[in-house]
């Protein structure tokens, strides 16, 4: 299988997937192949039995908001034996948004990868193994990297775990003034750094 071309795998995804009509995105000597929600499972076990795509190098998800389908779901994958990078994507509907498949027990990495997403995004996968959230602690209302979350933040009425006043943005480590001082200049640890020294 070291022959297979990028190529030669988008072909044959598309003729074993093409009751569902993937779509095909070639950008910058990149291939991304975007399948329905309900076949996303099945391609991506289908990519790594037939096509030795048995390495998973991230699981991310976007949130495109005020927009249907909100979420998109994406799928890192590399072949050890081939050399090849291939992108596999699918869209979310807010109603699917507690329906996303696992793929942890195709690549054990997946697990955290899942974890971070539902935390971080509020997209639950069916059969995870330990759905649980892994940054924010437990009970955590919000998803903070959805587009609606504010940047200073929300309220939230868990005294015994975190503060409950917004986060403040002025003057935080990592927030800078606006001036026409330097970045270095104007970020706040590299003051202190060079107070320390």
């Amino acid at each position: 299988m070291s022959a297979l071309t990028l190529e030669a795998v988008a072909s044959k995804f598309s003729e074993k997937f093409a009751a569902v009509a993937p779509k095909r995105v070639d950008f910058r000597g990149e291939t991304t192949l975007i399948v329905p929600l309900a076949e996303i499972k099945g391609a991506l076990a289908w990519c790594k039995s037939e096509l030795d795509f048995d390495y998973l190098i991230d699981i991310s998800s976007v949130d495109n908001f005020g927009e249907e389908p909100r979420f998109e779901m994406v799928y890192e994958l590399y072949s050890l034996t081939t050399h090849l990078h291939l992108r596999v994507k699918c869209a979310v509907s807010e109603d699917d948004a507690e329906k996303v498949p696992t793929v942890s027990d195709l690549w054990p990495t997946a697990n955290w990868h899942e974890r971070e997403i539902y935390d971080m995004m509020g997209l639950k996968f069916e059969g995870h193994p330990d759905l649980r959230r892994i940054l924010m602690w437990d009970g955590y209302p919000f998803f903070p990297l959805r587009k609606d979350f504010p940047l200073e933040g929300k309220v939230s009425e868990m005294p015994d775990v975190a503060f409950t006043g917004i986060a403040p943005l002025a003057g935080g480590p990592f927030v800078t003034s606006p001036s026409s001082a330097t970045s270095k200049d104007r970020e706040p640890h590299a003051k202190d750094f060079e107070d320390r020294g």
